[in-house]
């Protein structure tokens, strides 16, 4: 089983905080860097050396949106996977998600074991292929 290092974008220090702890402790996570805003994630993402296999994002941002950070991902071809984690996780915010290649979508209010779920699986190699779908 690998370490997946990952990077969050999350404005929220609380949540961030948590989340972290907690995919540390119950998966094979390694959390690599996070920023709190869309510039701060795009400069993290085109640095030379920074280098994730998971990028977990919020859509609502202290400035900039998470959906700025999947567009750049995706017009870069970045090889990593997406997941978005939000409060907002409408029919509409997974259908733009996806369209800018996020693999999944999870809601912070009642999704977390699923994230914590796919995080395990990507680590240990069993998960689905980045776009297919469960």
């Amino acid at each position: 089983m690998s370490t997946l290092k990952t990077f969050i974008v999350e404005d929220n220090p609380l949540i961030c905080e948590n989340l972290v702890s907690t995919l540390e402790e119950l998966t094979r996570v390694e959390v690599v860097g996070s920023a709190v805003d869309e510039a701060s994630a795009v400069q993290w993402l085109s640095t030379e050396g920074n280098r994730a296999d998971l990028i977990i994002i919020d859509i609502f941002l202290r400035n900039g949106s998470g959906l700025g950070v999947l567009q750049v991902i995706k017009d870069a071809d970045l090889p990593l996977r997406r997941v978005v984690l939000t409060n907002y996780a409408s029919t509409d915010i997974r259908r733009r998600c996806t369209a800018l290649g996020a693999d999944r979508v999870f809601d912070k209010s009642c999704e977390l074991d699923e994230l914590i779920t796919y995080c395990a699986r990507v680590a240990d190699g069993t998960a689905t292929a980045p776009g297919a779908p469960g």
